[in-house]
C-alpha cells in the first residue's frame, strides 16, 4: 500500500492512556472529513488503545507500525 500523506501530524511521545486517545481525538475534531491524522506513540498500550477507541469513534484506521525501538505510528482517517 502506498503511503498515505497526512495533513496533520500529532508527537505524543511521553503521554500515556487516556491521553493519548483525548489528545489524538480533540486534533481530528478540528479536521474536516477525509483529512488524515499521523500520531506517533511511544507508550505501548496506546498502540492498542488509541486504534481501538478511534474504530468505536467511527474513525478509520489506515495504517499501524513500528517505525523505531519503542516507537509506533498509527494513521487515522476522519471519518465524521
Amino acid at each position: 500500500m502506498a503511503e498515505v500523506k497526512a495533513d496533520r501530524e500529532l508527537d505524543l511521545k511521553g503521554e500515556v492512556c487516556p491521553f493519548t486517545f483525548v489528545k489524538s481525538k480533540l486534533i481530528l475534531e478540528q479536521m474536516e472529513p477525509g483529512q488524515v491524522l499521523k500520531v506517533i506513540l511511544d507508550y505501548k498500550p496506546s498502540v492498542e488503545n488509541v486504534p481501538k477507541s478511534m474504530r468505536e469513534e467511527g474513525q478509520e484506521i489506515l495504517d499501524i507500525k513500528q517505525i523505531g525501538d519503542n516507537l509506533w505510528e498509527v494513521v487515522i482517517r476522519k471519518v465524521k
